[in-house]
């Protein structure tokens, strides 16, 4: 919305936008108000004077306020009519996150950005690309008779990655990788044939994939991220442990690419070496 528009202009913007809210919302002028406190016959000088002054902010917020809309879409200053609270709840949701395998919302999430490029920043390995021994070794203590369920789940993830027209980009830390290929850390008691079984298969899906999935490792000395997914231009989500947090707005969404394209280009290996140093890491396991 222009900030020049006429004063006149403006004026007659605010009559026809406060008497459609009132409409939409079957608010009569006797109720407007009362709820504004102020005389029946000024809310009617308000929808039908026909001159380029404008009411006091007062009376503006408190339109805003009795009708659910924000006073900057009253004043022509905005185009969305929702109050700050509404466009910040639609832009922001935190979403629980049960300590399972497999989320459906978040596997929603990967659904409806199918065709766009999905940017992943992972907790631990990508859970789609762990071997069925891994993922029984990591939550089989936790999920319990369900683990077999979930992790049948999580195989069709990537079936669905496989079939699906979005690229994946992941960016992980340098110690991640090196951390389960020395079963140290997070991965301390994975056996050395469940660890090399699980790098035979990153080899495999990176020369099945490539160039639809590329990982690349990053210097977390130098770079850090949480873990976030980066759902093309529609949103991105942080994994905070027991919840996501959700925005859809463009500028954070765009912030947080730009970051993950930070890692990737100032990452240590890049995904046409990443086999490669799979392969340097698999000859020192022990």
């Amino acid at each position: 919305m222009s900030e020049n528009i006429d004063k006149r202009d403006r004026a007659a913007q605010f009559r026809l936008r406060l008497a459609r809210a009132m409409e939409e919302r079957h608010v009569s002028q006797s109720a407007l108000a009362r709820n504004i406190g102020v005389d029946r016959s000024t809310v009617s000088q308000l929808l039908t004077g026909d001159g380029a002054r404008l009411p006091n902010a007062h009376v503006v917020g408190g339109c805003a306020s009795a009708l659910g809309v924000s006073a900057d879409w009253l004043l022509s200053l905005s185009d969305r009519p929702e109050s700050a609270a509404e466009l910040l709840a639609g832009a922001l949701t935190v979403t629980e996150a049960a300590r399972a395998l497999v989320d459906e919302r978040i596997f929603e999430w990967h659904q409806e950005a199918a065709g766009y490029k999905i940017r992943y920043v992972p907790a631990t390995l990508p859970d789609m690309l762990k071997t069925r021994a891994v993922l029984e070794w990591e939550y089989a203590p936790h999920l319990g008779r369900t683990a077999d369920q979930a992790i049948g789940a999580s195989e069709d993830r990537l079936t669905w990655m496989r079939r699906a027209q979005s690229d994946y980009e992941i960016a992980m830390p340098l110690f991640e990788i090196e951390s389960f290929a020395s079963a140290t850390g997070y991965y301390r008691g994975l056996d050395l044939q469940t660890r090399q079984d699980q790098i035979d298969h990153l080899l495999a899906l990176c020369d099945q994939l490539y160039p639809r999935l590329r990982i690349y490792l990053f210097d977390a000395k130098r770079l850090y991220s949480a873990p976030v997914t980066i759902f093309g231009p529609l949103l991105c989500v942080f994994y905070a442990g027991s919840h996501y947090m959700a925005f859809r707005d463009r500028d954070r969404i765009e912030t947080f690419t730009r970051h993950f394209d930070t890692l990737v280009r100032e990452a240590d290996v890049t995904a046409r070496d990443f086999p490669g140093h799979l392969r340097a890491l698999r000859d020192c396991m022990r």
